[in-house]
C-alpha cells in the first residue's frame, strides 16, 4: 500500500508538470524543470514530491522566491486519491485506471481555472483512459457472464459518451457561449468513462455546484450576469463524486421521486 500510495502522489506530481507546461506551449516531457523566477534548472532534491517543498520551507534553493502551495496539495491529494481508489477498487488495474482518470481530472480543473481553456491533449487523455477503461470491464464482464453482458457495458459506456455532450453541443449552437467546447469534449470523456448513469450525476451535480457559485458571484459583484467563469473544474469534480458514489446518489435520488 506504501507504493501503491507513492505512485499516487508521484502521477499527481506530474500533473503539476502538465498544468505549469501545457498552457505555456512547453513539451511536458523534454523540457527541463525550472523555477519560474530564476530561471535555474532544478535537480532532483528540488522535485522530490512533498518532501522538497517542506525541506525547503517553500522556497526556491536559489533565488529565494516563494514555490505556491497547490504543488504539495496536489501532491498530497494524489496520494488521497489512491487511497480511495485502493478502498473501492484494491490495487489492481481497474484501481490504477481510475486513478489515472481522478488525476487527469485535477489538471483539467487548475488549468481551465487558470486559463479557461481546456487543452485538448487533456481532454484526449481522459478519452484514452475511458477506453482502457471500457476495455477492461468488458474484459472483466465477458469472463463473468459472457459477451452479452460486455455488449451491455458498452452500450452503457457508449450512451455516456452521448448523453450529455451531444445537447450540450446542440446547446452551443442554439446560445453561443454557453458552454465552451472544451466542456463538451471533456463530457464526451467522461460519460464515455463512467456511463451514462453515473455521467447524469456527474453533470447534475456540476450544475447546482456552478450555478451557487455562480450566483455567489453575482451577489458579490465579482462576476456580471453574463460573464463566464471557468465550468470546468465543477464539471471533474462532479465526475470524481460520481465515480465513487454515483451509484449510491442515484438510487437515493430515484427514492425521493418514488
Amino acid at each position: 500500500m506504501i507504493v501503491w500510495t507513492a505512485a499516487g502522489i508521484c502521477l499527481f506530481s506530474f500533473m503539476n508538470v502538465l498544468v505549469y507546461r501545457l498552457p505555456r506551449n512547453m513539451n511536458f516531457l523534454t523540457d527541463r524543470s525550472r523555477c519560474p523566477f530564476c530561471g535555474r534548472t532544478l535537480g532532483w532534491r528540488d522535485l522530490i514530491p512533498v518532501v522538497s517543498w517542506l525541506l525547503l520551507k517553500g522556497r526556491c534553493r536559489y533565488c529565494g522566491e516563494k514555490i505556491s502551495l497547490r504543488y504539495p496539495l496536489t501532491e498530497l491529494w494524489g496520494g488521497i486519491c489512491s487511497l480511495l481508489c485502493a478502498e473501492f477498487w484494491g490495487v489492481s488495474r481497474s484501481g490504477g485506471i481510475m486513478l489515472i482518470f481522478l488525476a487527469l481530472l485535477t489538471a483539467v480543473s487548475q488549468i481551465d481555472q487558470e486559463t479557461m481553456e481546456i487543452p485538448d491533449e487533456l481532454n484526449a487523455l481522459i478519452l484514452f483512459a475511458a477506453v482502457l477503461s471500457l476495455l477492461s470491464d468488458g474484459l472483466a464482464a465477458a469472463h463473468l457472464g459472457g459477451w452479452a453482458l460486455a455488449g451491455r457495458v458498452a452500450g452503457e459506456r457508449l450512451m455516456g459518451m452521448a448523453c450529455v455532450s451531444i445537447p450540450m453541443f446542440l446547446l452551443i449552437l442554439a446560445i453561443p457561449g454557453a458552454f465552451g467546447g472544451g466542456d463538451v469534449k471533456l463530457m464526451a470523456g467522461i460519460g464515455l468513462f463512467l456511463g451514462w448513469r453515473r455521467c447524469l450525476v456527474s453533470f447534475m451535480t456540476a450544475v447546482m455546484a456552478g450555478g451557487i457559485y455562480g450566483g455567489f458571484l453575482v451577489l458579490t459583484g465579482r462576476k456580471g450576469r453574463k460573464e463566464h467563469f471557468a465550468f470546468g473544474p465543477f464539471l471533474c469534480a462532479g465526475a470524481g463524486l460520481a465515480a465513487f458514489w454515483g451509484d449510491q446518489i442515484l438510487s437515493w435520488y430515484l427514492g425521493l421521486m418514488g
